[in-house]
């Protein structure tokens, strides 16, 4: 069986977003997300949360930029990377996420509760759409929204 390195989460930005580039010009797009998991500790429920850096490479990383804002709900499925380097004499290393596809979730962090615009020249454009299942989950429907949350005219 050939090794398998393959990330998907879904968390909340701790900071916007940091876009660079490269010595080379290579857009390097870098965050942080939290990731929250609720454990058991005695009879209470607490929250626990993780916190991984992630970089997206490229035009996608120019593109979601703006849109990577601090408290924003996003889904990263990608590929474990570490880095090596040596530092005053001591090994150092760091874990990131590359990002090979990311979706904006849920709405706006602010309570504005709407996506980014789409259209032409508009809105945060899609990562590489890959046929592996993750496609357009958790995005908002167009409609108006039940008492419970969900809208009324899920086209499926």
């Amino acid at each position: 069986m050939p090794d398998l390195n393959h990330v998907v989460l879904i968390g909340r930005l701790t900071r916007d977003a940091e876009l660079k580039y490269t010595a080379n010009g290579q857009a390097v797009c870098k965050f942080s997300i939290a990731v929250n998991r609720r454990k058991k500790t005695g009879d209470q429920w607490v929250e626990d949360a993780n916190f991984f850096d992630v970089v997206v490479w490229g035009r996608q990383g120019e593109a979601l930029n703006q849109y990577l804002i601090k408290g924003k709900l996003i889904g990263v499925d990608g590929e474990l990377r570490q880095d090596r380097w040596e530092q005053d004499g001591q090994n150092r290393s760091k874990v990131e996420v590359v990002a090979n596809y990311l979706q904006l979730l849920g709405g706006n962090p602010s309570g504005g509760g709407g996506q980014a615009p789409s259209g032409p020249g508009q809105g945060a454009p899609p990562m590489e759409r890959r046929n592996d299942g993750f496609g357009d989950r958790g995005r908002e429907q167009q409609g108006s929204p039940s008492p419970d949350g969900f809208t009324d005219d899920i086209p499926f």
